[in-house]
């Protein structure tokens, strides 16, 4: 290592050396040459007082301009990019250094004539800038990296476009060769911004990949709104080139000049082009400080999300319940790292399906909030097993809820889905059974409400992890449906949405929040391929493979009602019908005895079918879809 710094510091030292050197035959190439402009390049003609002058001046003048350069940091610029900045300080310095070298030897020498002084500070400005020029494109000739070789589209011709593309070329293209930007200002095609071309609006990203051999796409407009962000961000992923992007404005906050170092890849969520959900902090820390907090299911990826964002708001305390004692670790490890005794954090190993261990641990610990996420939530495996779905869901959440009434929790917050609307499957009934439970409480203590969402990005288990390890494996990705459509949001959207919810609830509320346009599924596999730089059907093929047992071509947040309103931005709130608290109990006698006497998956979903009156068969729901489309 200090073999190399040395042989660093010996190479730069090389250098400069060579550049005062070159400084030293400029000045003497100028001033004889500035002498010769004078006499019309008739040497002989030059009077003799002229040349003993210019003996006696240049060993000054050589001296005075190199030790004005020095102090003026000129030998240390010149190995990066020759800026308009850069070319003002050398003109500068040339400048300083003459008129020194006036104030000098004027007094000390007779002068030359007038015109041979402005001779030389003309040619000894061009020559010591553009002998710098030459340093520069030699290096970048000479040694270019092989990833020079990156042919650059820029989207965004504004300041951070003009940083971006000033960094580029300050860099002697080592990162790539902008090649030509990208900005829907009309008054903007056709000119230049550094010297690349502004070749039009959005419409012409493809057309331009394909004319200007680009090879990455940089995504430079960190004011752009979600909407924007998103349409763009999908017509570069269809190039099939890199897409990198500037984080957005929100990401950049603190950051003075955003460049190169700040790029990143682009997400599938950057597709979406949704606003991402915006958190009442005032409300959900007031909710949340002071306050002892269990969540069920704690270890998962809702769950551990929640629990992060519950231990950032000062709870009293905070209790994490998971079967899964893996996850359970990781979370509180990770909550033990940040926050060390500064968070009161137990962990419980346990089942919500065991009554006795849930009513334990809320005796124990009197939590103030339940947020209740622990459930089965993969709609194939519950169709084959919908005694699991019912044990765990519906009577794990029973346990939850009347342990929460017994011990005083003053409110209850369940995680659901969009799978409970209209649900065509065993999962999406449970969960719709589980949100009837709560609201039959009307008479409760406990303030209950469920949260809707649709499928989390990156949740355990959902479709874009899948997806990349098809990618990763080379391929097919597999779809079971390429018309089927999903809503989609990011593991934190969901919980801000959740803590926000459980802030505002009353009694027997449904919160949904505004998803935007549903995502189709078969785009969302071809976009993923397009991030990896490879091509859909040709580097990763996409297969139908049918749909699976239970499954609709597309999901609801929102049965039908006229009683839906508007609580927050995107966040709206459904009053439910009053639910009779004896009609759920005969359905949880009958499921019990249909889970504790073995009842066949057919026997048991039928019941399911029964006691949830909204539950119909996914042909039935796919039929009418097919029948709009044609």
């Amino acid at each position: 290592m200090k073999t190399k710094t040395k042989n660093k510091a010996r190479i730069r030292m090389y250098h400069t050396a060579l550049v005062i050197f070159l400084d030293v035959l400029i000045l003497i190439f100028t001033d004889w040459l500035s002498l010769a402009v004078r006499f019309d390049f008739v040497f002989s003609s030059i009077p003799a007082r002229f040349v003993d002058r210019m003996r006696l001046i240049m060993p000054v003048q050589i001296a005075v301009t190199l030790l004005v350069f020095w102090i003026m940091r000129m030998y240390k610029f010149i190995w990066h990019a020759v800026t308009a900045s850069d070319v003002s300080r050398m003109i500068l310095a040339t400048v300083t250094a003459f008129a020194v070298n006036l104030a000098v030897t004027l007094p000390l020498f007779p002068r030359l004539p007038i015109s041979t002084y402005c001779a030389m500070l003309v040619l000894q400005t061009g020559l010591f800038t553009a002998m710098r020029c030459v340093f520069r494109l030699t290096k970048v000739l000479i040694k270019r990296k092989p990833n020079s070789r990156e042919r650059i589209m820029i989207i965004g011709a504004g300041s951070a476009g003009d940083i971006l593309v000033r960094e580029l070329l300050g860099k002697q293209m080592e990162e790539g060769r902008p090649v030509c930007l990208i900005d829907d200002n009309p008054n903007k095609h056709g000119k230049y911004l550094n010297g690349v071309p502004i070749v039009g609006g959005r419409d012409r990203i493809r057309s331009a990949a394909e004319k200007y051999r680009v090879t990455k796409i940089i995504f430079a407009i960190p004011t752009a709104s979600m909407k924007d962000r998103g349409e763009v961000l999908t017509l570069c992923a269809q190039t099939g080139r890199q897409v990198l992007t500037m984080p957005s404005i929100r990401e950049t906050l603190g950051v003075a000049d955003p460049s190169m170092q700040h790029l990143k890849t682009v997400r599938i969520e950057d597709l979406l082009g949704r606003e991402p959900v915006r958190l009442d902090t005032s409300t959900v820390n007031a909710f949340i400080r002071g306050r002892t907090v269990l969540v069920t299911g704690g270890g998962g990826s809702i769950g551990s999300e929640l629990c992060r964002q519950i231990a950032a708001n000062s709870p009293k305390r905070l209790i994490i319940l998971d079967i899964y004692e893996n996850n359970a670790y990781d979370i509180q490890q990770e909550l033990l790292r940040v926050y060390g005794t500064a968070l009161d954090l137990c962990v419980e190993i346990a089942s919500v399906r065991d009554k006795a261990k849930v009513y334990s641990i809320t005796d124990r610990y009197r939590p103030d909030i339940i947020f209740h996420a622990a459930a089965h939530k993969h709609v194939p495996l519950m169709e084959h097993n919908p005694e699991e779905a019912v044990k765990n869901n519906i009577f794990g959440t029973y346990h939850v809820v009347r342990a929460a009434e017994k011990y005083g929790v003053k409110k209850f917050v369940m995680i659901s889905t969009d799978k409970a609307v209209n649900p065509t499957n065993v999962m999406g009934a449970s969960k719709r059974f589980c949100e009837m439970i709560l609201q039959s409480r009307r008479e409760s203590t406990t303030e209950y409400c469920s949260v809707r969402f649709g499928n989390v990005l990156g949740s355990n288990g959902s479709v874009v992890p899948l997806f990349e390890k098809q990618i990763a494996a080379g391929g097919p990705i597999t779809v079971t449906d390429k018309r089927i459509t999903r809503f989609f949001m990011t593991i934190p959207e969901a919980v801000q949405l959740v803590l926000e919810a459980g802030a505002m609830a009353e009694q027997n509320q449904i919160f949904v929040l505004d998803m935007g346009q549903p995502v189709k599924i078969l785009s969302l596999a071809e976009n993923m391929i397009r991030l990896h730089g490879l091509t859909p059907y040709k580097d990763i093929d996409i297969v139908e493979i049918g749909l699976r047992p239970g499954e609709k071509l597309y999901e609801e947040l929102l049965m039908d009602s006229e009683t839906l309103t508007k609580k927050g931005d995107k966040i709206f709130v459904e009053e439910q019908e009053d639910i009779d608290p004896d009609r759920i109990m005969a359905a949880l006698e009958e499921l019990d005895e249909a889970v504790t006497g073995e009842w066949s998956e057919e026997r048991l979903t039928e019941l399911l079918r029964r006691v949830v009156t909204t539950y119909r068969t996914p042909e039935e729901v796919n039929r009418g879809v097919e029948t709009a489309d044609a």
